[in-house]
């Protein structure tokens, strides 16, 4: 992605770690996938790189958090982070092996689990910014077709904002209800910062644990979004999760087998690729007015 201006600020009074352009990920086609703590995001991305694998595409999936627990359905285990790795050599990085930090899963998804900053220190765009180093240290980017970062929560800092300036396309993952729609927005003002210095664009909505999405969709229309998919609140998948596995492992019912085709579906779409959406987000009190109960 290209840096296109060092000097103009993403935002108002904004204080940014700054991608070095040496660090930019290359050749693949990189997502970064947001939502509300909670929603589902950690979820959604290890089932859609599956998928990914699943057409054939090389697929490196970076947790962005804390707990460490992004990829653990892909790999059936807690890795240790990224910054666990480093500190164990005095953050000498030129000691470490790439299997020390990078851990092969289902269908051959490449996994890494970046981790995050001592709680109450330090800034997790450092983190992101540390693990990426690594990764082209180590020339495990050159033969990757999709990089998808999972991020921690709703954007609340520059720091967690930080996989936008490697991302092509940035996915929102929320649920039909307020909470989800208001950190939706939240995220889309942080793709508008930061795309003016940026190439990451919104590419859309993953509908998440929703039987309907009837206020996801008035609020996409509202500003400019559009929904990829939708994923019904199934137990299979909140199953998934306690058997450490993908929904694509799971005893094939009509209702799983659905859900594993609409993965497939939006991993086909994603690749073939998304228009870059002109979104606009909305002031919090025009939210409040817009989505407020009766």
């Amino acid at each position: 992605m290209a840096l296109h201006d060092p000097i103009r600020p993403d935002g108002d009074g904004s204080v940014q770690v700054r991608l070095d352009p040496v660090d930019r990920i290359g050749n693949a086609k990189v997502f970064a996938v947001y939502g509300k703590g909670g929603i589902g995001k950690s979820t959604t991305s290890s089932n859609l790189s599956a998928a990914l694998s699943l057409l054939g595409k090389r697929v490196l999936q970076i947790g962005c958090d804390p707990k460490h627990d992004s990829t653990f359905t892909l790999t059936k285990k807690l890795m240790p982070t990224v910054i666990d790795v480093l500190e164990t050599v005095n953050f000498h990085h030129e000691e470490l092996r790439p299997e020390d930090y990078m851990f092969e899963g289902f269908n051959g998804v490449m996994c890494v689990e970046a981790g995050g900053p001592p709680a109450g220190t330090g800034c997790g765009g450092y983190v992101v910014g540390q693990t990426v180093k690594l990764l082209k240290q180590h020339h495990l980017l050159e033969d990757t077709d999709v990089v998808l970062f999972d991020v921690l929560g709703d954007v609340v800092c520059g720091g967690f904002a930080a996989p936008l300036q490697h991302a092509e396309r940035a996915v929102v993952v929320a649920a039909n209800d307020f909470d989800s729609i208001f950190a939706m927005n939240r995220i889309v003002a942080a793709i508008q910062a930061k795309s003016k210095n940026y190439d990451v664009r919104m590419a859309g909505v993953i509908a998440n644990r929703s039987a309907a999405t009837d206020e996801i969709d008035r609020f996409n229309e509202a500003t400019g979004l559009k929904r990829l998919a939708h994923f019904p609140d199934l137990d299979a998948i909140r199953r998934s999760r306690l058997k450490k596995c993908t929904l694509f492992e799971m005893e094939q019912t009509p209702e799983v087998a659905a859900a594993c085709d609409e993965y497939k579906r939006l991993a086909a779409h994603l690749w073939a690729g998304t228009d870059a959406l002109d979104a606009k987000a909305m002031k919090d009190r025009d939210i409040f007015e817009f989505l407020g109960f009766e």
